[in-house]
């Protein structure tokens, strides 16, 4: 028996009517359902995620670790929302008739080839979520990583941008950031080394550097300068007519280089009213952590 097209035709019309019936009767709600859940889901996530952020903000003592604590809270949330999405995107798809067995391959093959053409990309970026979350260092801080050292002026997730003491910026990869020193955390250790002639008293000058020690460290513009008591340990080094003495005290990292000219400062003035001699006629000898002035 032999349909006309019109019969045909009709027959189509009627079909995609019961298929679209059928849709907008159960599939849709389904649809419409999973697409409100996930959108406030998302909303959810990044409302907590702002509160989260800004009372940890609140407990800092300074605005160093803002760009941390924000950079870390934009990272979670962006893994979140790809999770709610791609989840939703599962459970949606099917209900529009599109197979995902293809797709999820081609995403895996992708995928794949993505992975070994960005390996060190990708170790970049988890080691630098690490470095944030941890708070390894902060912005401000005095470090040495990969070989080189400097302060850190920019953090991302992608690298660490040191300047050096001669002004030099080091860009370095969060990957290469495999052991890294702080050397701005809580305090600095500050070493001065004092030079004077061989026959002085070591108990008289122990106690000259002590009392110049103290009274920098209950001086008001240096009490909060110094972490703890200023130690005058004795002598470090004897040669060629002249003994070495430490002097050592624990400082905010940023103000050990002005508590450094305070102490030296003190020192030349302490030797002069009390007449210590000095190993070389007319010179005074004071280093500070390899350097030396005269």
């Amino acid at each position: 028996m032999l349909i006309s097209a019109g019969e045909k035709l009709e027959g189509v019309l009627h079909s995609w009517t019961d298929d679209a019936v059928l849709f907008l009767r159960h599939d849709l709600p389904k649809v419409v359902f999973v697409t409100i859940v996930a959108f406030i889901l998302i909303r959810v996530l990044k409302v907590l995620a702002a509160k989260i952020t800004k009372r940890q903000l609140r407990r800092l003592p300074s605005g160093v670790r803002m760009q941390q604590v924000r950079t870390v809270a934009g990272v979670i949330t962006n893994i979140g929302v790809f999770v709610i999405v791609f989840v939703a995107a599962l459970e949606v798809l099917p209900l529009l008739g599109l197979n995902l067995g293809p797709i999820l391959a081609s995403a895996g093959i992708v995928g794949l080839a993505l992975g070994f053409g960005a390996q060190t990309l990708a170790h970049d970026f988890i080691n630098g979520f690490f470095i944030l979350l941890n708070d390894q260092y902060d912005i401000g801080d005095e470090v040495r990583m990969a070989g080189v050292q400097g302060t850190v002026e920019e953090m991302t997730l992608r690298h660490t941008t040191l300047r050096g003491d001669d002004g030099t910026i080091h860009i370095v990869p969060n990957s290469q950031a495999t052991v890294v020193s702080n050397m701005s955390r809580d305090w600095s250790q500050l070493t001065v080394r004092v030079v004077v002639a061989y026959g002085e008293d070591s108990d008289r000058i122990v106690k000259l550097l002590q009392q110049v020690g103290d009274s920098v460290r209950n001086d008001p513009k240096f009490v909060k300068s110094i972490v703890g008591d200023v130690q005058v340990p004795g002598i470090d080094r004897v040669g060629d007519g002249a003994a070495d003495y430490l002097i050592l005290a624990k400082t905010v990292p940023t103000d050990s280089g002005a508590v450094s000219c305070e102490l030296q400062s003190r020192v030349k003035k302490c030797f002069e009213e009390n007449g210590v001699q000095l190993p070389w006629p007319g010179k005074v000898l004071v280093m500070e952590q390899g350097k030396t002035s005269t």
